[in-house]
């Protein structure tokens, strides 16, 4: 609940009566579950706080609730060419992603189970920030990080809206992005790290290192192979037209 405190900040109101709206007050419920890490162990027991969303209505409490994910066939792209250039390969883990995106429409939710105001039990929350189970927090999530990417020098790719591009002289960097899973690789191991430095001060990020694991997808990097054994021979001379679709 600190958690959502720091990063959401609620305001409590006396009523919907009091705002000319059609808003509808969503209730919440804590999840719980545990987190575990790739071979089955538990990494960690978690609480998560989660609106409602069925309560809302469309057109009224949000509107567009689409948000694009990296596509397959971009992730084995991208790993390719990195493999083929013997660029890095980083993961990182983006810690309650939905709680940093900002609302567009006003949303009033009830008051957490358990930490109900004593003094105001009748009031409710408006939302300054998406939240878990809310229909629009994954598209407010995604404009969120996007609005970032491009601030800093980022761009779309023209074949996936997931995959933004950063290029710097003779540096390049992809960054990928799969709801709060991110994937970056580039030609600098330094501009790299310059550029997670900066994004952990926009986020609360999590550097997970080199990549091993990522949508189900073991690296072969991570399990002792040598990467002249996964280039084929022909891919080398074809990696350079390959960057051409994005």
């Amino acid at each position: 609940m600190k958690l959502v405190r720091a990063n959401h900040s609620p305001t409590l109101i006396s009523s919907l009566s009091t705002i000319k709206t059609d808003c509808h007050i969503v209730r919440c419920k804590w999840v719980f579950r545990i987190k575990r890490n790739p071979d089955g162990s538990v990494e960690r027991y978690k609480a998560r706080l989660v609106a409602k969303g069925f309560h809302q209505q469309h057109g009224i409490d949000y509107g567009e609730t689409y948000s694009p994910v990296i596509k397959p066939a971009t992730i084995r792209t991208v790993h390719c060419v990195a493999v083929s250039r013997c660029w890095p390969l980083r993961q990182l883990d983006v810690k309650n992603a939905f709680l940093h995106g900002y609302l567009q429409e006003h949303v009033y939710m009830t008051q957490p189970p358990g930490f109900v105001n004593s003094s105001r039990p009748s009031y409710v929350c408006k939302l300054h920030k998406a939240l878990y189970g809310l229909k629009q927090a994954p598209r407010a999530w995604f404009q969120r990080m996007s609005s970032f990417l491009l601030s800093v020098g980022f761009r779309h790719s023209k074949a996936d809206s997931s995959l933004f591009i950063y290029q710097h002289g003779l540096h390049t960097i992809f960054f990928l992005l799969y709801v709060d899973d991110i994937v970056i690789t580039g030609s600098s191991d330094q501009l790299l790290q310059s550029f997670i430095d900066a994004l952990g001060r926009g986020f609360d990020i999590k550097d997970l290192g080199p990549l091993h694991y990522f949508l189900g997808f073991i690296d072969a990097l991570g399990r002792g192979f040598d990467i002249k054994d996964l280039i084929p021979t022909s891919f080398t001379s074809i990696n350079s037209s390959m960057l051409m679709i994005f």
